[in-house]
């Protein structure tokens, strides 16, 4: 590693640590082995609910959200290119770091880097009895989410692990599709990223509770005992959590989508809404 990376490295884990150690000083833990074993990752979509689902898990007693991990984040790329058993090293070095210079040892680890979808098998790898919360929304509404912000369309910028914005192709592009990527309009691509990343975070079925972003918000009491069995906790204070979901961002694309963007997102990814029954 040069010294530039370095100090770039040092740097994502510095702001990294300084954000998730605020809440190791406040709240009181446990079994520190056990914390580390049960850790959470919440995967999906960019843009389709899983900052709130985790903050929302995080802030309960005895958890701690590590929000994105930027160590992790900007790391995902390669270790998706890596053996399995080695990226399930790599990963959880790396989260034990952040853990143990944040404070957080004897706290249960919620992580959130959506790109984590890419590489739910090492995760899981890594720790044998982690639970896996895929938070899914209609990928109409994630492609207006993605439309808004702009991520994925020739502008200056960079996101927080370092890559640039624009209409490039991703890690998680097709290769043989790369090319029709670049020449794809806006909504295309967004789409397109909905279907990759849902995909993707459907590889460990067996450690994986999925979750529906409108189900959450149709009855955040019953998401809540779901949610809280499946991670042996208290639904109570998850279902007061939960109350804070912004139900009103649900259907938008029918206002928001013109019809020839709806008309892309269809072509791209019409089949899989279709099978999780957003017609």
């Amino acid at each position: 590693m040069s010294a530039r990376d370095a100090l770039r490295q040092a740097g994502l884990y510095g702001r990294t640590v300084a954000r998730v150690a605020q809440r190791g000083f406040r709240e009181p833990g446990g079994d520190p082995e056990l914390a580390t074993e049960r850790i959470v990752f919440v995967v999906g979509s960019p843009r389709s609910g899983t900052t709130f689902l985790a903050g929302a898990v995080g802030s309960q007693p005895g958890f701690v959200d590590l929000g994105e991990v930027r160590p992790v984040k900007s790391s995902i790329k390669r270790w998706a290119t890596l053996p399995e058993d080695k990226a399930a090293t790599e990963l959880r070095s790396t989260l034990e770091r952040v853990r143990r210079l944040g404070f957080v040892r004897d706290l249960r680890p919620v992580e959130q880097t959506p790109e984590l979808s890419f590489v739910v098998g090492a995760a899981v790898r890594a720790y044998p009895q982690a639970t896996v919360l895929h938070m899914i929304r209609d990928g109409r509404d994630v492609v207006c989410s993605l439309l808004e912000r702009g991520w994925l369309r020739e502008r200056e910028g960079h996101d927080d692990a370092g890559q640039p914005y624009g209409p490039h192709p991703r890690s998680w592009v097709e290769p043989e599709r790369r090319d029709e990527f670049i020449r794809a309009r806006e909504a295309t691509r967004a789409a397109w990223a909905w279907r990759r990343y849902l995909t993707a975070a459907r590889a460990a079925p067996e450690h994986t509770l999925e979750i529906r972003y409108e189900e959450i918000a149709a009855d955040p009491a019953t998401a809540a005992e779901l949610i809280a069995s499946r991670l042996e906790t208290d639904p109570a204070p998850l279902a007061e959590a939960l109350r804070q979901v912004h139900s009103r961002s649900i259907g938008r694309w029918r206002r928001d989508l013109a019809p020839e963007q709806v008309e892309d997102v269809e072509r791209e990814a019409g089949p899989l809404l279709r099978q999780l029954g957003y017609d």
